[in-house]
């Protein structure tokens, strides 16, 4: 998909319930519209082209953090502070990273007693940035499937752990881990400061850096620390989402970590309508609209009634 402007959206499920303006009901009605595949990784990918394929979001991070230099040591595994609570049906995945204010205190006071579980296997943990931990892995290293955080954050854990062979060995690390965090008196200092304790890791997004990256869009807003390292590697103008004023020429805008869908509605769906300029509207769910001023001649056919199925 190539377009003067291209907003990266979260599933059109996020939008039940939410009227959609008569402008943007119209030129939706008369957009064109296709199904393509699900996922973030399938969507990502119809924007970026990576050799090899995949979406090794913890090399791609780690490049932003670390520099390129040090990505390209390795395989790379995030392994990101969580915390997770237990209720009556199971255990939750209530915080994770940036949601747990993480300081370079919690860094100092639990990497410490946690390196040691995964230097007996071979494995570095490091945190050159509080909300993003790493595990440095051999370049062929196997991994089960991980599951992102977006996909498990408020869901019961045991429907995301890994499964197969190859995860037995990260379930056993986990437990370890748990132990060890539930023991530590660090966390004992977090909750009396109000704060939830770190009770376990999150592993995710493992991959060695691509080769090679390129994208038709010159210039890409995201606030995902993973898009921005895709960009980075690619040479492309990368910028966070705020930096985006109304901007000229081909855009990538990636809106999929905004919360508030009827914002999204009113503060960018709306005026790209409005402005009646090439577009696509690309949702998580595979869903996807492009723009042209030219169908505004579609007479005949009806405004769209909702945006979700």
């Amino acid at each position: 998909m190539s377009a003067s402007l291209t907003l990266l959206l979260p599933p059109t499920s996020r939008f039940a319930g939410i009227p959609l303006p008569p402008v943007l009901a119209k030129v939706l009605g008369c957009a064109d519209r296709i199904q393509t595949d699900a996922g973030e990784s399938a969507q990502l990918a119809r924007h970026f082209d990576l050799l090899p394929r995949g979406w090794p979001a913890a090399a791609l991070t780690r490049l932003l953090d670390a520099g390129e230099d040090d990505a390209r040591h390795g395989a790379w595994l995030r392994a990101d502070p969580a915390h997770i609570r237990p209720d009556i049906n199971g255990a939750r995945l209530l915080g994770i990273g940036r949601n747990l204010g993480i300081e370079q205190a919690d860094i100092d006071a639990l990497l410490p007693a946690l390196r040691p579980i995964f230097g007996d296997a071979g494995f570095l943990l490091d945190a050159p940035h509080p909300e993003r931990w790493y595990l440095r892995l051999p370049r062929e290293a196997r991994l089960p499937a991980f599951a992102a955080p977006d996909e498990a954050l408020g869901d019961d854990v045991f429907d995301h752990i890994p499964r197969g062979d190859d995860a037995r060995r990260w379930r056993a690390l986990e437990s370890e881990v748990q132990i060890t965090l539930h023991n530590h008196p660090h966390n004992a200092a977090r909750l009396a400061a109000g704060k939830v304790p770190v009770n376990a890791l999150w592993f995710w997004g493992g991959g060695v850096l691509p080769d090679a990256v390129s994208s038709l869009a010159p210039t890409v807003y995201s606030d995902d620390p993973a898009v921005l390292g895709a960009a980075r590697l690619s040479k492309l103008q990368a910028m966070p989402l705020p930096a985006f004023r109304d901007a000229e020429g081909d855009a990538l805008v990636d809106l999929r970590g905004q919360r508030d869908a009827r914002a999204l509605v009113e503060r960018w769906l709306l005026p790209t309508a409005e402005g009646m300029r090439d577009a696509v509207f690309d949702f998580a769910d595979g869903q996807a609209f492009t723009l042209h001023p030219q169908q505004r001649w579609r007479f005949w056919r009806r405004p769209l009634s909702v945006l979700s199925a």
